[in-house]
């Protein structure tokens, strides 16, 4: 059974975007259409729409499209098990920069640098700012706290 796949047409209409510019993807290979009718048409697979997809996001959060294109060969230097970034990651824009959430780290797409935020800030955030005094990051990680869910209760009642 050949797998389902989408015309030029259905794309751009799941997918919000104009046909030129898919066009434009496409003759640049940012995008590789997964097969072609009889005629030479384009046709897209799911893969291909996730793929899609995810370019139309990080331009709509402020990525460049040539930032997107470096970020991806980046990726391919930097795992070269992958087979396809845009589907087998999560990315996370921010600005214009593009952080890689793998394997318990969050690493810049172009550069590889891991990226540490502080874990005391997200907990406070997730805490809704609730809990008197700010957390401090030394709190979390001291002799005196193990980092379980028991000390982080303690460090912000």
């Amino acid at each position: 059974m050949r797998e389902m796949t989408f015309t030029t047409r259905q794309v751009t209409a799941i997918c919000k975007l104009s046909q030129r510019q898919l066009a434009y993807w496409r003759s640049t290979a940012l995008v590789i259409p997964a097969d072609h009718s009889p005629g030479g048409h384009a046709r897209y697979s799911f893969t291909d729409l996730v793929i899609i997809r995810t370019i139309k996001q990080l331009i709509d959060a402020g990525v460049s499209i040539q930032r997107i294109r470096k970020s991806i060969t980046r990726l391919y230097h930097f795992l070269p098990a992958l087979e396809q970034p845009l589907t087998e990651l999560t990315l996370v824009a921010t600005g214009d920069i593009i952080l890689v959430l793998h394997q318990g780290t969050a690493f810049e797409a172009l550069s590889g640098q891991e990226w540490i935020f502080p874990v005391a800030d997200l907990l406070h955030d997730c805490l809704g700012g609730a809990g008197g005094d700010r957390i401090k990051q030394r709190d979390l990680f001291d002799d005196t706290y193990n980092n379980n869910e028991a000390s982080i209760k303690a460090v912000t009642q």
